[in-house]
C-alpha cells in the first residue's frame, strides 16, 4: 500500500485542524448579561408620522398580539400592539428602553380605560411605535 497519499492527507488533517484551532481562540466571544449601559432616548411616534410602508405592515398586523421593528437610514422604529381589546380607552406607557453590551430593551405596558371613566363600546387595536437612534443591535421585548 502507498503510504504517500496516507502522509498527505495526514498533513492536510492536521493544518484543518490547526485552522480551526487559531480560528476559535482568535474569536472573542461576549456574553450580554442584560446590564443597563445606558437609557435610550425616544419618542412616540404619532400616527400621521408614522412611515408609509411600517404604517401598512403595523394595519395587517391589528388585530393581534405583535411585536416588530423596522428600520430607516436615520432611525430605529420599534412597534408593539395588544391586539383587539373589547373597548376603546386603552393606552400604552413605555417603562423602560435602553441598551445593553449586545442589544436594546423595551418593556411596554397595556393600560386600561381608569375607573369612572367611560369607555368608547367599539373594540380598538392598541400599539405603539416609538422611534430612537438607528443601532444594529437586536431588540428585546419585556
Amino acid at each position: 500500500m502507498n503510504r504517500k497519499p496516507r502522509k498527505k492527507l495526514s498533513c492536510l488533517l492536521m493544518a484543518g485542524i490547526m485552522l480551526a484551532l487559531l480560528f476559535i481562540s482568535g474569536c472573542k466571544i461576549s456574553k450580554d448579561d442584560g446590564k443597563k449601559v445606558r437609557d435610550l432616548e425616544f419618542t412616540v411616534v404619532g400616527e400621521v408620522d408614522i412611515p408609509a410602508e411600517l404604517k401598512q405592515i403595523i394595519t395587517e398586523k391589528l388585530s393581534q398580539p405583535f411585536k416588530l421593528t423596522f428600520s430607516d437610514e436615520q432611525n430605529l422604529y420599534i412597534v408593539v400592539g395588544y391586539g383587539s381589546q373589547s373597548t376603546g380607552g386603552y393606552s400604552i406607557a413605555v417603562k423602560e428602553l435602553y441598551l445593553t453590551d449586545n442589544s436594546i430593551v423595551i418593556d411596554t405596558e397595556l393600560l386600561g380605560p381608569e375607573k369612572g371613566e367611560n369607555p368608547a363600546p367599539e373594540t380598538s387595536c392598541p400599539f405603539i411605535v416609538v422611534k430612537t437612534e438607528n443601532l444594529e443591535n437586536p431588540v428585546i421585548f419585556q
